[in-house]
């Protein structure tokens, strides 16, 4: 089993498409398509009952963390997924990531089976151990993935965000409503220090600016806070 441990910084932006487009004539000759390319990534994400988690993270604190499922492409139980777990304080995100198969990943998850004894995988059973998370949404999108020579430069376009709320589990598809307005694109750029000058340049020419956007906030506050909300109404009234 696989496992990774670092740290970077990861700034999102929020592009409409003249600016997707400009930014990705600017990668040409600087910046090419990782091992995965084009691509559908689907990330099951873990929280408690009542959404502490994605709530604390809303509240903008120095220190938030979250728990993930992911995998590329078309997935299967034996298929190779990532178990990520991420933490950002003051601005620096730490990215604890093991590597198994589905199956594997499944068992651990529902603590049927124990896992490898790894400090990635401990760092995970503490998490559980203290959230008790389960799966609460699935979000997936088409993803670009490019990496530059710059060492630790990486940037990631998605598009046709989609999120669910049923059916949670990454062998049952990418399917789902839409997240974000037509021709939105989520841009990612992550690495390890001071962004590259030219990389600042084109940015700054195309009137790009860094939001503050996560994937699962942002269907939380748009959806399924709106849905808690709705039932917890109806069980007053019943």
């Amino acid at each position: 089993m696989a496992q990774c441990i670092f740290e970077r910084m990861e700034e999102k932006y929020l592009l409409d498409a003249p600016q997707t487009r400009a930014v990705l004539s600017g990668l040409i000759g600087r910046m090419r398509q990782d091992g995965f390319g084009r691509s559908t990534v689907s990330s099951v994400y873990y929280d408690t009952e009542d959404y502490r988690l994605v709530r604390a993270s809303l509240e903008k604190p120095a220190y938030k963390e979250k728990l993930r499922l992911r995998g590329y492409g078309r997935i299967s139980a034996d298929s190779t997924v990532f178990l990520e777990l991420k933490k950002k304080a003051d601005g620096v995100t730490y990215k604890r990531r093991a590597e198994l198969p589905l199956s594997d990943a499944a068992a651990f998850l529902s603590g049927r089976r124990a896992a490898p004894d790894t400090q990635v995988l401990r760092e995970i059973r503490r998490f559980m151990e203290f959230y008790r998370p389960v799966p609460r949404v699935l979000i997936a999108a088409t993803r670009t993935a490019y990496v530059g020579a710059e060492e630790g430069l990486r940037i990631t376009f998605d598009e046709d965000v989609r999120f669910r709320t049923e059916a949670l589990s990454l062998t049952s598809g990418d399917w789902g409503a839409l997240l974000l307005p037509f021709g939105k694109t989520i841009m990612e750029i992550k690495l390890p220090g001071a962004m590259p000058l030219w990389l600042a340049e084109l940015l700054s020419e195309n009137g790009i600016f860094p939001v503050s956007y996560s994937k699962y906030g942002a269907c939380y506050r748009s959806f399924l806070y709106p849905q808690a909300q709705e039932r917890q109404r109806r069980s007053l009234y019943a």
